[in-house]
């Protein structure tokens, strides 16, 4: 039976995981792979972490740098996340001849140009599964699976703490504050929430689907991301109340030569099915040419299903190697039409808009009439129950309009003083 040697830099939940689970599961690997991975190294900086490789069968060391110079280990995993010193090991591992396995969505989003085209210079492969989806195979899907797909669109339910958020909002009738707060009482939410809940997580994740679906590197400072930090509880009841649901949404799609690719909250009709995935899941729906609509859904993340990610992607290194078949980085410069990211200001949807206004003959006909004089047309409106503030809500749906003329009339429209705050507009996907 052949023997992998791996080393592990980073052990923290997940790398604890993967550790943990390959102890546990060795045997089953061993019969169904006829394979053994053997956890030859773990490097920390905190040496506390030193009891995690469990029966002494693994050297412990704080400097990466030992793992990464031992010519005995045939597989780096990373699992310390972030982009430094992350990236400096992954490119050293590289350089040494060594495969790769990370979860890091950040880093691939960030650099994965340099780290795989460095990859395939060097005849290693460099695998991610667990960077998006947790222990949904969406990767392997996009990669393997659907290779043979012309892929027009990528929508993804991709960031479990938002959805949560989203989630106990609507089915406890709570605030975005309170809900952040269960949500961190939980272990859902960091204490330092900020990436989750403003877009900037899922705008990574998509930018590796975006990769693999449509073949082109995105700058992750060029996709736009809007979070969940401005949506109230008034608006997931409204939106209900019209038959639709507010999930923060990871959108890429092609348009025609243009690549439409965004993250912010979007009005979902509740019969689809990505409108019922809830609490911490997720879920992505893929459209290809040949395979029509295909959604994949599961944990999004934990120590359990990315620990499954990342250990499947260990064993499929592995088994190559035992094989003495040479997997090496495919090529991630196919062509696929796309030659450039489409702005936002030039993306075209219907809306939800809502404004505060003050009870007042007039305010109705001010508001459609600036909406009109940029080509904005009213699909529906009504007026809700008066506040505390005697401010009533006005919500309404648009029919499709120009994302910058719509910016332009709502600035116009929050200068009128019979609005109070800022108006809230909610993009609707309907294909």
């Amino acid at each position: 039976m052949k023997t992998v040697n791996i080393g592990i830099i980073g052990c923290g939940t997940i790398g604890g995981g993967v550790l943990k689970y390959l102890s546990k599961r060795g045997g089953l690997v061993e019969s169904r792979r006829d394979l053994r991975v053997k956890v030859k190294m773990v490097a920390d900086k905190d040496v506390k972490k030193k009891a995690f490789p469990s029966g002494g069968r693994s050297v412990f060391t704080s400097d990466a740098h030992e793992l990464l110079d031992d010519p005995g280990i045939d597989i780096v995993v990373e699992l310390i996340g972030g982009i430094n010193p992350a990236k400096e090991f992954v490119l050293k591992a590289i350089r040494n001849g060594k495969h790769v396995v990370t979860a890091n969505k950040a880093l691939l989003a960030e650099h994965g140009k340099e780290i795989f085209n460095l990859a395939r210079d060097r005849g290693v492969s460099v695998r991610f599964e667990a960077s998006v989806g947790g222990g949904i195979p969406v990767i392997k899907a996009l990669s393997e699976d659907f290779i043979v797909n012309k892929i027009q669109a990528v929508y993804g339910i991709i960031n479990g703490t938002s959805n949560f958020i989203l989630t106990k909002m609507e089915e406890d009738a709570i605030s975005f504050r309170e809900a952040l707060r269960q949500a961190q009482a939980l272990g859902i939410a960091e204490s330092d929430p900020t990436l989750d809940i403003n877009g900037a997580d899922p705008a990574h994740k998509i930018a590796i689907l975006a990769l693999l679906g449509f073949g082109i590197f995105v700058e992750v400072n060029k996709i736009f991301a809007e979070g969940i930090e401005n949506i109230e509880l008034c608006d997931i009841e409204y939106a209900r109340e019209l038959g639709y649901a507010i999930k923060l949404l990871a959108i890429a799609k092609k348009e025609g030569s243009l690549l439409d690719i965004r993250v912010h909250p979007t009005l979902l009709p509740l019969r689809y099915l990505l409108s019922g995935v809830r609490g911490a899941q997720n879920a992505i729906y893929i459209k290809g040419d040949l395979i029509g609509d295909s959604i994949l859904y599961g944990e999004g993340a934990g120590e359990k299903a990315t620990s499954s990610a990342v250990i499947s992607d260990i064993l499929d290194l592995a088994e190559s190697i035992a094989k003495g078949v040479t997997s090496r980085m495919q090529d991630m410069d196919f062509k696929s039409g796309v030659n450039s990211i489409k702005e936002i200001g030039e993306v075209k949807s219907r809306y939800y808009i809502r404004f505060m206004a003050q009870d007042k003959p007039g305010v109705l006909a001010k508001i459609s009439g600036i909406l009109a004089k940029f080509k904005i047309s009213i699909a529906s409106v009504s007026q809700k129950e008066r506040h505390k503030q005697h401010a009533v809500p006005i919500v309404m749906m648009t029919h499709e309009a120009m994302e910058s003329d719509l910016r332009d009339a709502l600035k116009m429209i929050n200068k009128l003083r019979s609005i109070c705050g800022q108006p809230v507009a909610i993009r609707m996907e309907m294909k």
